[in-house]
């Protein structure tokens, strides 16, 4: 890894192969993406799976959003899985987007569309009626700037369609974590759950501008067993997951 670092440009997106899988870095410290080559559509990492808990609130999206590509774990999960999406794509670097086939990524068709851009430019100008929206967008410094702003998150409100659902991957130090969370919540009137991944660090929000908050906890559980007669992710753990994270909302500390 060290050896790695050395060799790969400064600033650039660098990949290596440990224990049979592909590592995305942008330094030695943070894995960007993982990719399994003998399951490319599986996700590996424990926080992308838990972002799919969007689908327990909004199982069948007809239009979806991405900012921040990666190694593409979560666009190609949609792309096999939600068959009937249309998935958009917002990456700044023409770096990461370079390696798409390395991640065995598929090409842009009539469902996929992957654009060079700033995401929050991208969201900003996005037609209303999007069902989930995805938010992954990191730099060498972090949570990239313009992704975590209060007129970004308003942007994402007015995005969405009536029963949209914005997913967030938060990571970083708590005190700025716990500013961005409270951004999240004056944008979407507190209709906002943030749930802990399992086997990670990272919190996931989840902010909602329809009513899906309203579901029980046995609802949850319907719609996470049909969910799982489709996808091979367990649901029925992150509908508990997101259960519990609900019941605590008003936890300052899962900010």
């Amino acid at each position: 890894m060290t050896d790695l670092m050395a060799q790969h440009e400064e600033g650039k997106p660098f990949v290596y192969e440990n224990n049979g899988k592909l590592f995305l870095h942008f330094d030695v410290g943070i894995t960007q993406s993982c990719m399994n080559p003998d399951a490319p559509d599986s996700l590996v990492l424990d926080y992308t799976r838990a972002m799919m808990a969007g689908l327990l609130l909004n199982p069948t999206p007809a239009r979806i959003m991405m900012v921040g590509l990666g190694g593409g774990s979560m666009v190609k999960y949609c792309y096999r899985y939600l068959p009937d999406a249309q998935i958009d794509v917002a990456e700044i670097s023409e770096d990461v987007i370079a390696l798409r086939d390395t991640f065995a990524i598929p090409r842009d068709d009539e469902r996929l569309r992957i654009a060079c851009c700033d995401g929050a430019d991208f969201v900003a100008a996005a037609e209303p009626g999007i069902d989930l929206l995805f938010i992954d967008g990191f730099d060498m410094g972090g949570q990239a700037p313009s992704l975590c702003t209060q007129q970004f998150y308003d942007n994402c409100y007015a995005a969405l369609s009536s029963r949209g659902v914005l997913i967030v991957n938060l990571s970083g130090i708590e005190i700025k974590r716990s500013a961005y969370v409270a951004r999240i919540r004056r944008s979407f009137d507190d209709a906002v759950v943030i749930m802990r991944a399992i086997g990670c660090s990272n919190r996931i929000a989840f902010a909602l501008k329809g009513d899906a908050l309203r579901l029980t906890e046995r609802q949850l559980g319907y719609r996470a067993r049909d969910l799982e007669k489709t996808h091979p992710l367990d649901f029925q753990q992150l509908a508990r997951s997101f259960a519990e994270a609900k019941r605590g909302v008003s936890n300052p500390s899962e900010a």
